[in-house]
């Protein structure tokens, strides 16, 4: 009944009367998938951060369409004594937006606040003797044993001036400025309806073609626009009128009616799709009880999540806890989520399981229409195995504060919220933050399980000297996954854009948007 109510309003809203206007061919006008705000891409993990810091900062190094770490920031690096020094060299010409020069010691200093956390940083970091800064353009890093996922974690790094790179990697940094392609212009920014990024002038983009991440990022237009519309049908209506250019998540069920709209494309730009997750909180009731979480697995049908989202496609479902169809993905134990659905099963199991009633606040963002319909099913779902569910509706922006919270749910703390988690990140064990098992440590992901087993195989992982050798402890993750439950996976989703048909060039980025290369025709 959800689904078909959203679809008449929409269909409503889309017929309205056009009020095409005359933008400037060097303005691009985007709708971002929630409200831009804790926009500290180290602070908050979340995909707005990220887009923002795409805008704003550059990178070390960054990932290519094939994974692979390629030199951006860095000109090149060499690799001395047995693999245990590594020195690099920046690019000549390197500023920040006020125009003093990117230094060796902010690389150092950048690399150092976000690695605390960052999965592969952490292990970066723990394998470290030293990072100090050689020069005003080279900087080193010391190690106590080579570690060949050095410039993969550099990847996964973007590059602020010292003084924030200073701050504490668990608090908000001031300010934004960068040395990427866009400046943030701060005087604009208006939380819950726009963010305004200019051309940085003085940015030395690499003479190469845009490759995922990396290679040249060369900016074709004066000033980007995110204007922010929780409202789908009125950003769908807003794109055939020509008032923006680009939504970054169009609601799934308008995409047939935009397909058809004049001067509407709609085109699918992610490769590797992102997981669909149910997160639970491991420190407090009634989800500190491993029998209570195993007791949902007979009662999770991840066709359901995902048709209440998405309709009948543009999914995948038998999705374990790595990306499907990346290297570490397995079907090991996966007949838990695929085998016969048996709610009656799930009911003895949740009665067995000690459960007394405790109340469970479940968070759905009301902003993410995909993300509050998988998290509805799942409140749905404990409900019918008799949970006392409190179902709490709130901005993403809010949810993402809440979540931090490590306090129980009497004093303002949750139970369980629903996420995607992008198919980069969820592809192996050196980032997929939600199959950590390092409890309540300042790095843990958020719902804070405690698992040694795990955090053995993951450290096991790294050192593994073959690609078979790292699959088979991926199998044994996926088991000990179905047998702890720090998450539930509920399937895979594709995320198509839709954008004016006079953009093009738009760089094949995965999951996130990016705004270099893009040009208006």
């Amino acid at each position: 009944m959800h689904r078909r109510t959203l679809l008449a309003t929409a269909a409503a809203a889309v017929c309205r009367p056009a009020l095409a206007q005359s933008p400037s061919a060097r303005v691009l006008r985007f709708v971002p998938q929630a409200n831009p705000e804790n926009l500290d891409p180290v602070w908050a993990p979340t995909i707005i951060a990220r887009n923002h810091a795409f805008l704003v900062w550059d990178q070390l190094y960054a990932n290519n369409r094939a994974l692979e770490p390629r030199p951006q920031m860095v000109a090149g690096h060499e690799v001395l004594d047995d693999g245990r020094r590594w020195r690099f060299t920046l690019r000549d010409g390197l500023a920040f937006h006020d125009g003093t020069p990117a230094r060796g010691v902010d690389c150092v200093a950048s690399i150092q606040r976000a690695a605390q956390r960052r999965n592969l940083g952490q292990k970066l970091l723990e394998r470290a003797d030293e990072l100090r800064a050689t020069s005003d353009t080279t900087f080193e890093i010391r190690l106590k044993q080579p570690f060949r996922l050095t410039t993969t974690a550099l990847a996964d790094i973007f590059v602020m001036p010292e003084r924030l790179a200073s701050v504490s990697p668990f608090k908000l940094i001031p300010d934004y400025m960068g040395s990427g392609p866009f400046r943030f212009v701060a005087d604009e920014f208006v939380s819950g309806s726009r963010a305004v990024y200019v051309r940085n002038d003085k940015y030395l983009a690499r003479n190469e073609p845009p490759d995922g991440f990396a290679g040249g990022k060369v900016v074709h237009f004066d000033r980007v626009e995110w204007r922010v519309m929780p409202d789908s049908a009125s950003a769908a209506a807003a794109l055939q009128n020509n008032e923006v250019d680009w939504l970054e998540t169009p609601l799934h069920d308008l995409l047939p009616m935009l397909r058809k709209s004049r001067g509407v494309r709609v085109f699918r730009n992610d490769e590797l799709g992102s997981m669909a997750i149910a997160q639970f909180n491991h420190l407090h009731p009634p989800f500190n009880n491993r029998k209570l979480l195993a007791a949902l697995l007979p009662a999770i049908d991840q066709s359901e999540f995902m048709q209440a989202a998405y309709g009948e496609d543009g999914y995948v479902i038998g999705v374990g806890v790595f990306t499907p169809n990346t290297a570490m993905a397995t079907s090991v134990g996966l007949d838990v989520l695929t085998g016969p659905r048996d709610l009656a099963r799930a009911r003895a199991l949740v009665a067995a399981s000690g459960y007394a009633g405790e109340r469970a606040v479940v968070m759905a963002p009301a902003d993410q229409p995909a993300t509050q319909a998988i998290t509805q099913v799942l409140a749905e779902t404990m409900k019918t195995l008799g949970i006392n569910v409190d179902y709490v509706s709130m901005d993403f922006g809010t949810l993402v504060q809440r979540r931090a919270k490590r306090d129980a749910v009497e004093a303002g703390g949750w139970s369980a919220f629903c996420t995607y988690f992008d198919g980069i990140s969820a592809a192996t064990p050196a980032t997929n933050s939600p199959l950590r098992g390092n409890g309540t440590g300042p790095n843990a992901w958020f719902g804070w399980a405690d698992d040694p087993e795990m955090e053995s195989a993951r450290d096991a992982w790294f050192d593994a000297p073959d690609l078979p050798a790292q699959k088979a402890i991926c199998d044994k993750m996926q088991l000990l996954a179905f047998q702890h439950v720090p998450f539930i996976p509920l399937g895979q989703r594709y995320q198509d854009f839709a954008a004016r048909d006079d953009l093009q060039d738009i760089v094949k980025s995965f999951l996130y948007p990016v705004f270099w290369g893009v040009r208006r025709a």
